[in-house]
């Protein structure tokens, strides 16, 4: 890392957008403090970090904070562009199509996704899957174009859109274990199936990635948690 940068990621270990940020972080070879953040106590650092939405996570570069995962991630790149590979192509159409597809990530593949695992009926987690798996099925064609031929979204290495989808990878694998869902099916989804196989053995990824194991302890932990609260709720 540059002397004298001071890197210090205020984040929570279970959230995916905290791994997208670590990834960044990692693929790019820089050192931070990792802070854990306890959201049910949120430190003044965090509040006055974020003060607009309070959230993780947040990376603070000399005294500087950003807010929100991919803006962080561009964010790194831009202010490190002479460390380690970068993460956004020079060319200006094709680093608006990767932010395009980063966006598509969040917006219709996490938004819907979530919306199955907090369901609470059989059509509303129905109609979350379905929606998640039409996503998967538009990322699928994604990682044909944006590889031409090549191992990632980013082509030869990893881009962008390879971290923001990769972060959610110890969730998605959690998901399978909890419900039986896999939402990269080898069959329907060969090209995803093998990109995130060949993601989650990089030395970068083991590093961020939490274990799927303690993810899907954490995952029950709060649907028992969600169902005392509904269960309070209805002797009111």
């Amino acid at each position: 890392m540059a002397g004298g940068d001071d890197l210090k990621l205020l984040g929570a270990w279970a959230s995916p957008f905290v791994t997208r940020v670590k990834l960044a972080l990692n693929f790019k070879g820089l050192s931070f403090e990792d802070v854990e953040e306890d959201l049910s106590n949120k430190s003044e650092l965090l509040l006055s970090s974020n003060p607009v939405h309070k959230k993780v996570p947040v990376l603070v570069h000399n005294g500087k904070p950003i807010c929100e995962s991919v803006i962080i991630v561009q964010y790194i790149d831009e202010a490190f562009a002479g460390i380690g590979p970068a993460l956004l192509p020079s060319d200006p159409y094709e680093r608006a199509i990767a932010r395009f597809w980063a966006a598509y990530v969040d917006d219709k593949l996490v938004a819907p996704w979530v919306q199955s695992l907090r369901a609470k009926t059989e059509e509303e987690k129905s109609e979350g899957l379905k929606q998640t798996f039409a996503a998967v099925e538009t990322l699928e064609g994604a990682l044909r174009e944006c590889s031409k031929g090549e191992g990632y979204f980013g082509g030869e290495t990893v881009g962008l859109v390879d971290i923001s989808l990769g972060s959610l990878l110890s969730w998605l694998n959690a998901t399978e274990v909890i419900s039986g869902t896999k939402i990269f099916d080898p069959v329907k989804t060969p090209l995803l199936a093998a990109w995130m196989e060949r993601f989650s053995k990089l030395d970068a990824a083991k590093a961020a990635l939490p274990e799927v194991d303690r993810v899907v302890e954490f995952a029950k932990k709060r649907q028992a948690q969600a169902a005392a609260a509904a269960a309070a709720s209805e002797t009111k």
